[in-house]
C-alpha cells in the first residue's frame, strides 16, 4: 500500500484512528544539547489540528514529561508518554509507573558520578527516572561511555538502552514503546507510528503483532532518516521520510484527506 492509499484508508476510519510520535528525530531535530531541542515551528499547528480530526496523537519520548509539556504546553488534544511511559501526562495530570519511583535516588547518584567519572566532553542528562549518556560531540569516546554504562547498570541491577550517540540507564522496570503502543492501540482500528531511533522498532513491532493477531486492524510504520540508526529504524518501516520538516509537511498535506 502506497502512503498515499494508507492515508486514504485511515481517513475513513479517522474516529478509530490513534497517531504516535518520538520526539527527538521526528518532531524535533537532534541538538548537540538535548536541553536546546525544540519542535519543528510548524509542527504544533499540525499536531492539533490532526488531534481534532483522529481518535487520538500521542507523542511517546524518552524524555520526561515535564520536557514534552515545556515544548507542547500550547496543545490541548495531545498525550505525552515520558520516559518510555513511566510517564503519562493525560487529561492535565501526570501519572507515574510506581514501580520506577524507588530509583529515583539510585538515578541522582549516577548522574553525580556519571558527571565525576567520565570525560567532560559526555554530556550528562539527569530525567529522574533515568541517566542519559550523550557523546555527540565526542562520537570518539563511544567505546569507553559504553563499557562505564554497562559497568554501572550490572552493578546497579539496571537496563541499558542504547539510542543515537548516546547510552541510557533505566530502572529495571518493564515498560517500553512498544509496551505503550500495544495498550495504546487495544481500542484502535488504525494506528501510525513515526520514529527514528532503535527503541522505536519495539513500537513498529507492536503494531505488526496487533496486526496479526486482529486482521481488522491497520498499522502504519513510518521511519526518520538519520546517519545513526536511520537504515536499521528505515528497513524496519513501511515509510520513510528524511527529516522533522518532512514529517510536519507529510502531516499538514495530509490533514485535508480528513476532511473529505
Amino acid at each position: 500500500m502506497t502512503a498515499a492509499e494508507a492515508l486514504e484508508f485511515t481517513a475513513s476510519r479517522a474516529k478509530d484512528t490513534t497517531f504516535f510520535f518520538d520526539f527527538d528525530g521526528v518532531l524535533s531535530p537532534v541538538t548537540d544539547d538535548p536541553d536546546a531541542s525544540q519542535p519543528v515551528p510548524s509542527v504544533l499547528g499540525v499536531l492539533e489540528q490532526l488531534a481534532a480530526k483522529v481518535a487520538r496523537v500521542a507523542i511517546v519520548s524518552a524524555r520526561p514529561v515535564s520536557f514534552l509539556r515545556s515544548r507542547f504546553d500550547s496543545l490541548e488534544h495531545v498525550d505525552l508518554y515520558g520516559l518510555y511511559g513511566l510517564e503519562v501526562w493525560h487529561d492535565g495530570d501526570v501519572v507515574t509507573e510506581p514501580a520506577a519511583l524507588p530509583w529515583v535516588p539510585a538515578m541522582a547518584d549516577l548522574a553525580e558520578r556519571a558527571r565525576s567519572e567520565l570525560p567532560e566532553a559526555i554530556l550528562v542528562e539527569y530525567k529522574r527516572l533515568s541517566v542519559a549518556l550523550h557523546y555527540r560531540t565526542a562520537p570518539q569516546l563511544a567505546p569507553q561511555v559504553e563499557r562505564w554504562g554497562h559497568e554501572q547498570a550490572e552493578r546497579l541491577g539496571l537496563r541499558v538502552q542504547g539510542g543515537r550517540m548516546v547510552v541510557e540507564l533505566k530502572p529495571p522496570v518493564d515498560q517500553d514503546k512498544g509496551m505503550v503502543i500495544s495498550e495504546g492501540v487495544l481500542n484502535a482500528g488504525c494506528a501510525w507510528y513515526f520514529g527514528d531511533d532503535m527503541s522505536d522498532i519495539k513500537a513498529f513491532d507492536a503494531l505488526r503483532a496487533r496486526e496479526a493477531v486482529d486482521p481488522g486492524f491497520f498499522g502504519m510504520c513510518v521511519a526518520v532518516a538519520n546517519p545513526e540508526t536511520g537504515a536499521d529504524v528505515s528497513s524496519a518501516a513501511d515509510l520513510t521520510l528524511e527529516s522533522p520538516e518532512a514529517v510536519a509537511r507529510f502531516l499538514a498535506d495530509a490533514l485535508p484527506a480528513f476532511d473529505r
